[in-house]
């Protein structure tokens, strides 16, 4: 399965500026919209002058990043800079979003309400109310329709993959203990790791492979509390079957992530949130109708319930619309590596809600992730992960949407009259 999404990644990633054209369809004035400041008129309408204007927005975005890049820096520059606390923020929030949902499908469970395709379902229909509309104004009927038939099986898969993702990592839960799921779940890191490494053409340094096998130390120290505490959920009903559903969920996770980086690099926002709402409605409305139907016939239905899906739908919603902004200021190990404190989130919700008790291990676990991912950015550019390889060293192909290195560049070439004001508006 994973072989229809990596193919397209490697295509774009070493396309030529020209042939991005294609892709992206057409890119650019600097007067545009808040996610998208670099959106074009289509190459074959536009007038003469669209021209200098993207040849002073590519002048201005070099001179941006070269000016950036020289700052003198110590091994600790990054680490003081506003993007490193906001994306330690985000990806907090976006544990705590994680730990909103798992409770609320606990509390789902305990009334014989079992519906997972269905609850996921609901998410993918707020994202498409929320994000459709604004995709809309923005594009346009007619440029959305083109985007729909260029592009619209990347999305396709795009959603395929988080929607599998979603299924079988649930499903594992049926038959295997916490304990083996969360393990297994270690696999959507190396992943990861390995796609970005080879289609993407990522390059880790040696610290930063050091902060993220520190951060899965913090994980198993975790997760071997969990053991020693009898808190993982004893043994599963088909151990095998199980860890391999889970093995499965992790997979469909660790490429559904480096495909979405790859996206909301080059496309906007709304445009990636819009259509991955849209195909996922599709896709997990046959499988809920399909997998959920029998489910419905003995769930349990009242007001309560109804809060208890309405809670989860929009934890979900805030988290897949904030992931975007992680996979753009930083990129999808990082993204992968801050949900790892999503476990000790879940625990400090159960001391208040469930009544169980800290272990004396929790504590340490969550420094040691959160020391993981101080390390990642050591000795790292200013730019930390916003710099993506696959859009070019002045970051050409690349939308300068919110949280890019691309937009970073054109706000300090400004700030700093590297280039003339009127620049980008030619």
């Amino acid at each position: 399965m994973a072989s229809p999404t990596v193919t397209p990644v490697k295509e774009v990633a070493v396309s030529s500026s020209a042939a991005d054209t294609k892709t992206n369809y057409g890119s650019t004035s600097m007067t545009a919209l808040p996610d998208d400041p670099v959106q074009q008129a289509d190459s074959k309408d536009a007038p003469r002058s669209s021209l200098s204007s993207s040849e002073a927005e590519a002048a201005a975005v070099a001179a941006g990043l070269s000016h950036l890049e020289s700052r003198s820096k110590h091994w600790y520059s990054y680490l003081l800079t506003r993007d490193f606390w906001i994306i330690i923020a985000i990806g907090q929030t976006l544990a705590l979003c994680i730990t909103a949902t798992n409770t609320f499908t606990s509390f789902l469970v305990s009334v014989n309400t079992n519906i997972p395709a269905f609850q996921t379902l609901l998410n993918y229909a707020l994202l498409t109310l929320i994000w459709l509309p604004v995709t809309l104004r923005r594009h346009g009927l007619r440029k959305w329709a083109r985007i729909i038939w260029k592009d619209g099986w990347r999305y396709f898969i795009l959603s395929f993959l988080d929607v599998e993702g979603n299924y079988f990592t649930v499903l594992a839960y049926n038959y295997t203990n916490i304990l083996s799921a969360q393990l297994i779940n270690f696999w959507a890191i190396v992943c990861v790791v390995v796609l970005s490494f080879f289609f993407l053409g990522v390059r880790y340094r040696l610290l930063q492979i050091g902060g993220i096998l520190l951060c899965c130390g913090g994980m198993g120290v975790l997760l071997a509390s969990d053991h020693l505490t009898g808190s993982n959920g004893g043994g599963g009903s088909d151990m095998l079957k199980g860890d391999l559903f889970a093995l499965l969920g992790a997979t469909f996770y660790g490429i559904t992530n480096v495909f979405e980086e790859w996206f909301v690099s080059k496309r906007p926002m709304y445009e990636v949130l819009s259509f991955l709402g849209v195909f996922g409605v599709c896709i997990n409305g046959v499988q809920a109708a399909i997998f959920d139907r029998k489910s419905f016939e003995g769930a349990t239905w009242n007001g309560q319930v109804a809060g208890w899906l309405v809670g989860y739908m929009v934890c979900l919603c805030l988290f897949y619309s904030l992931v975007p902004l992680v996979l753009r200021m930083g990129s999808a190990a990082v993204f992968d590596v801050n949900l790892l404190t999503a476990n000790f989130w879940s625990v400090i919700i159960g001391t208040r809600v469930f009544g169980l008790s800290v272990h004396w291990m929790y504590p340490i676990a969550f420094v040691l992730i959160i020391c993981g991912q101080i390390v990642y950015f050591v000795t790292g550019s200013i730019l930390g992960d916003s710099k993506k390889p696959w859009l070019g060293e002045d970051q050409r192909d690349g939308v300068a949407g919110v949280g890019t290195a691309k937009r970073k560049a054109l706000n300090e070439a400004k700030k700093k009259g590297l280039v003339p004001v009127n620049a980008g508006e030619v």
